[in-house]
Formats: structure tokens, C-alpha cells, sequence
């Protein structure tokens, strides 16, 4: 399963597009907002106290790596990590900066996976609203269908690749908890930019925060 729900989350979310071609916003932004709380809730109860526990005073500097890290990705994909793209332009070739950049995130959150099962779950609802939007956003801008397959395929292979990279290679294992540290900052910064900007004007209303405190008990039952 560790493998399996980042990669179907991803297809589910491609054939979802392709097939239905969602149109409504509002409901994409709550599952958003749900995604972004359910992630950050995983992220909070689980990854935080484990890497903590190994007593590593660094850790604290390794989370703000990640955060660093993860708003350098977003300048060259732009926020799409967590759903911010727009735009009416043609595309006319593969967007590599933007491929990428969301490949490395996908590829550094599969790391936790294999030691945080439950963290697969949280990726796979966070993926799934993501990729929706993606295709959404690259049919409407023409990207040749062929490029976009390749495209949303690659991405949803990323974190099943890093979590076989993470449970495979002895080099990352012996640095496991401080590589951990740098996704919890990057999930940190994800997560919470997610539940902020997924309502026009940063505004709260019921329905998003029902969704906020609905994920925030899913996670604390897994």
C-alpha cells in the first residue's frame, strides 16, 4: 500500500479530469482544504514527535531546510504543489521547470513513507485534488496529450521511487531522521499554504473549516 495509493491517487486524479472535466472550483478547493489539513494533522502526530525522539538537536534547523527548501521548488513551479496555477495561455511544449520541480517534491515525500505507513494516506488524498487540477489546468492550456500522459505518470511514480530509494539505499538510511526533518518542513509548508489559500481572499467559511476539522479527526484515528 505504501507504494500503490501515492501512484493510483495520481491516475484517479488524471482519469477524474479527463473523463469528468470537473468544473466546479469550490468543491476542488474544499477536498483541498480537507487534503492540507489531513496532511499537516499526519505530519503533527506522527512524523514531528518520531524525529524528535532521536534527540538530535539539529533537527529543528534540518525542518527549516525543507520549508527553505520547498519555497525555492515553488518558485520554478509556481505553486503548484499545492494547487496555485492558473493561467489562459496555449502550452505548447513539456513545462519543464514546473515537471521538475513537482517531481523532486513528489520524489522527497516518499522518503517517510516507508518507516510512516500512514503517511501514504495522507500523500494519496493530498496528490489526488493536485492532480485533478493539473490536467485541468493543462487541457485548458492545449499541452499535447502525449506530454501531459508523460507528464502526470512521472509525477505519480515520484513518491513510490523515493520510497524505494529510502528503503534501499544504506546511504539514506543512516541519515533517515535528518532527511525526514527536511519533508516534515516541506509537508509544514505545503500543508498549511493549502489550507490558507484554497478560498478566495484567504476567508474561512463553514463548509472549509468543517473540512479543516474533518481531516484533523480522520488523522487523529489512523
Amino acid at each position: 500500500m505504501n507504494y500503490i495509493l501515492p501512484l493510483l491517487s495520481v491516475l484517479i486524479g488524471y482519469a477524474i479530469a479527463l473523463i469528468i472535466k470537473p468544473k466546479k472550483k469550490k468543491n476542488l478547493k474544499l477536498l483541498l482544504a480537507f487534503s492540507g489539513s489531513f496532511l499537516l494533522s499526519l505530519t503533527v502526530m506522527d512524523l514531528l514527535p518520531k524525529v524528535y525522539e532521536s534527540h538530535n538537536h539539529s533537527i529543528g534547523l534540518f525542518i527549516m531546510v525543507g520549508i527553505l527548501f520547498q519555497i525555492i521548488l515553488e518558485f520554478f513551479s509556481k505553486g503548484a504543489e499545492h494547487g496555485h496555477v492558473h493561467g489562459h495561455d496555449k502550452i505548447n511544449s513539456m513545462p519543464w521547470l514546473l515537471f521538475v520541480s513537482l517531481c523532486i517534491h513528489a520524489f522527497l515525500e516518499g522518503f517517510p513513507v516507508g518507516h510512516h505507513h500512514d503517511l501514504a494516506y495522507g500523500i494519496a488524498i493530498h496528490h489526488l485534488p493536485i492532480a485533478i487540477i493539473l490536467t485541468t489546468f493543462f487541457l485548458n492550456a492545449e499541452l499535447n496529450k502525449t506530454a501531459l500522459f508523460v507528464f502526470m505518470v512521472s509525477f505519480a511514480l515520484m513518491t513510490p521511487l523515493g520510497t524505494l530509494v529510502s528503503d534501499s539505499a544504506p546511504a539514506f538510511t543512516q541519515y533517515f531522521t535528518e532527511i525526514t526533518a527536511i519533508v516534515i518542513g516541506i509537508l509544514f509548508h505545503i500543508s498549511s499554504t493549502i489550507i490558507f489559500e484554497s478560498s478566495e481572499g484567504h476567508k474561512f467559511n463553514i463548509a472549509k473549516i468543517s473540512m479543516i476539522i474533518f481531516g484533523i479527526l480522520l488523522a487523529s484515528f489512523i
